[in-house]
Formats: C-alpha cells, structure tokens, sequence
C-alpha cells in the first residue's frame, strides 16, 4: 500500500475554532498553528494592537477578530452574537499574580477568579444557549499543573485553576449526550509574556526552569499542539480528560 501525504487526522480543515485570550502567548500560539492546520479562526482579546499581530500572522482566509474584555458582560454577550457556529472553542484567557496568602485582597481574589474560572464558564453557557455550538464539537479549557501541584504564593492561581478542572469534567459528562467534548490541558511554565517581565528576574526564571525534568520552560506552540490535538478528530473518543503538558515537573512531587 502505497503512502497518503494527504492523510493527516489532526487536520482541522472544515471546522471553526474561537480561541479567546488570543492576543500573546499560548492563545496566539494556537490561533497560529490552528489556522496552519486548516481552521477558521475567530480570535479575540481585550488589546487591540496585539490582536491585530495575531491576525496578520494566520495562515489562510476567513478568520475574524472581535475586541472583547470577556469579564465584560456586555462585551462577552456581543462576542456571542457575533461569532458563527462553532467546531470548537479554546477558553485560553487568563491571569496570574504570585501572593502569600496572608496578603491575599479580595479584589485580586474576585479578579482572578472572574478571568480564571467564571469567565469561561459563562462563555459556554452563552454559547450553548444561543446555540452557537455544533454537534462533535470540542471544548478545550487552559487550566495549569499549579492546579494539581503546588507553589509558594500561587493560592489562588492554583485554586482558580482547580476550580476550572472540575468543572470540565462536569461539563464533559452533562455535554455528552449532544456529542460535545470537553478537555482541560495543564501547562507548567511556559515563555510567555505572562511569567517573562513579572515578579521575577531572567536569572530566576533560569534558575527554575532547570529543576523541569527535560531541564528547560515550553514553548507556547509546544501547548497548542496539545490544544490542537483535543480540537481534532483524532481525539473523538477523549472527554473529561485533565492533559499534563509540563516538563515532567509534575513528576516531583
């Protein structure tokens, strides 16, 4: 039998993918490789400037980007309105900010909660009800491995996290009598704007990325391949499923 070039079951040529936080790092990364794979892309994000950088850099035609601060009702509601029927959805928007927990404030509590956990579950249940969701589709959430390890001052990360892995699972078993997935992936530290020019200096981070098994951070396309794996075919048969993409870190404990 003679090779097919064409045979690719990741492929996600025909289907329409909204990847939200989709103006740097992990969210740009899986616009990026998903538009490379064949999909159209709706993207979307709160900085105009970097979304339009995401933009020009998708392969293909089609694609639509909408300017959306998510933990906005109204802007999160007119995203609704706007985007077509869906083949997939990547709830990939979120925050970080290292605390001590007896220096925990409420409003960085409700902030990173709202962006972290609340946001993406009411995206899907706007979505769902104005059926903007297709049958066979598949639902991807960004949690992270401080859901399932923990780090000094990462409380409330963590636990906004935590909280988002359990509810895919509740999602992945109430969703599937329509035929809809839904998958959470859990990235260790990653090159991204998000822990690069934050609290801690370039010699830190160095530092720490060699305690990692395979002795170095991720890549942000390294992660939407793994996004983009739970967006194909070729995971029909995964849902509920919590996928570990750090390193090994998660191994050390």
């Amino acid at each position: 039998m003679e090779y097919n070039p064409t045979y690719n079951p990741f492929s996600l040529k025909g289907k329409t993918i909204l990847v939200t936080g989709a103006s740097s790092g992990i969210g740009r990364a899986t616009a990026i490789e998903c538009s490379k794979l064949g999909a159209i892309v709706i993207i979307t994000g709160r900085n105009s400037e970097r979304l339009q950088q995401t933009y020009d850099s998708l392969y293909g035609l089609g694609h639509l980007q909408i300017i959306a601060d998510l933990n906005n009702l109204e802007d999160l509601t007119s995203l609704v309105n706007q985007v077509p029927i869906l083949d997939g959805v990547v709830n990939n928007a979120g925050i970080a900010k290292t605390q001590p927990i007896s220096f925990i404030k409420e409003e960085d509590l409700q902030k990173i909660f709202a962006t972290n956990t609340f946001t993406p579950i009411l995206l899907v249940k706007q979505l769902l009800r104005k059926k903007k969701i297709n049958k066979n589709a598949s639902l991807v959430f960004t949690s992270s491995v401080s859901a399932i390890k923990s780090d000094l001052g990462n409380s409330v990360y963590g636990a906004s996290k935590a909280a988002l892995q359990s509810y895919v699972r509740y999602c992945a078993r109430e969703l599937a009598p329509k035929s809809i997935r839904a998958n959470s992936i859990h990235p260790g530290m990653v090159n991204t704007p998000l822990i690069t020019g934050g609290a801690h200096s370039d010699d830190d981070l160095q530092t720490d990325a060699q305690k990692y098994p395979l002795g170095r951070y991720g890549r942000p396309e390294e992660i939407a391949w793994s996004i983009i794996y739970l967006l194909s075919d070729a995971s029909a048969w995964i849902t509920g499923h919590s996928l570990i993409i750090d390193g090994g870190i998660s191994t050390l404990i």
